[in-house]
């Protein structure tokens, strides 16, 4: 489809479209045609654009049924506001109104069937932010759940690489995971643990993607300040289309070996 009948109004379309078939629109088409019918500054492109395609063999009734057939695909689609949250963490603002970060993130962790992968920067009092995840992970045995998340070293910690993700882990199960409930897979950047600081690296990513249908993207890290204090904000996107691109993101990064297992 031409960009320039992109940028058209629905009304515009129909306008063209029934003037088509009415014979009031004909080739060879001019600017001055098309302006009678449509107030755009783009009408002389437009016109172009139509008797492009009538040279190359297009009827008026092909024409009109082309565009009758964007605007049908437009209203079709989904509109903005539809597939689109604005979702933030911080102080209430008088006149806005937007859906809160730990609420949208419990609301995903409970609502999931099949799959959720999270990935964070910064865990902390995960108990707490986990526990829908972790009891939902318990109600649905067969819910598969992965977690990126990033390991570091602390200041001045030349441990070998293994036993800094040994400890990780470890913290991980004891205190930052619901006690008593079944345990996600874990992984981690390698990188993230090379003892020469200019080589390394950190999983700064944080989205949650759930069960190949919505993506929730934010500023957000997965500790009780993102969650419920400090001023966030992200995007929740019901969409097949991105949620299995990002998922499709970190299972190359697996196959390609450049995370691994950290529990």
């Amino acid at each position: 489809m031409s960009d320039e009948f992109l940028q058209l109004t629905d009304s515009d379309l129909r306008e063209l479209a029934t003037a088509l078939r009415a014979g009031r629109l004909a080739t060879p088409f001019t600017a001055m045609s098309v302006q009678r019918l449509i107030s755009n500054p783009i009408a002389e492109a437009v016109a172009s654009e139509l008797q492009r395609l009538a040279d190359q063999g297009s009827t008026a009734e092909q024409l009109a049924a082309t565009l009758e057939l964007l605007v049908q695909d437009r209203s079709r689609r989904p509109k903005l506001e539809e597939v689109l949250d604005l979702v933030t963490t911080g102080p209430e603002v008088c006149g806005v109104t937007n859906r809160d970060t730990s609420v949208v993130v419990r609301e995903l962790f409970t609502c999931a069937q099949r799959s959720v992968l999270v990935a964070g920067y910064a865990v902390y009092q995960g108990r707490d932010v986990f526990r829908a995840l972790a009891d939902r992970m318990a109600e649905q045995p067969e819910l598969k759940v992965r977690m990126f998340l990033d390991v570091q070293r602390g200041p001045g910690d030349t441990s070998m690489a293994s036993e800094v993700v040994k400890r990780f882990a470890e913290r991980f199960k004891t205190r930052e995971w619901p006690s008593d409930r079944p345990l996600p897979k874990v992984f981690y950047d390698p990188r993230s643990l090379c003892l020469d600081a200019d080589k390394r690296a950190c999983l700064h990513a944080k989205c949650v993607v759930v069960d190949g249908e919505a993506v929730f993207i934010s500023s957000a890290n997965f500790t009780e300040a993102a969650q419920e204090r400090n001023i966030e904000m992200g995007l929740l996107v019901h969409s097949d289309w991105l949620a299995q691109r990002v998922t499709r993101h970190f299972d190359a990064l697996l196959a390609a070996k450049l995370v691994e297992p950290a529990l």
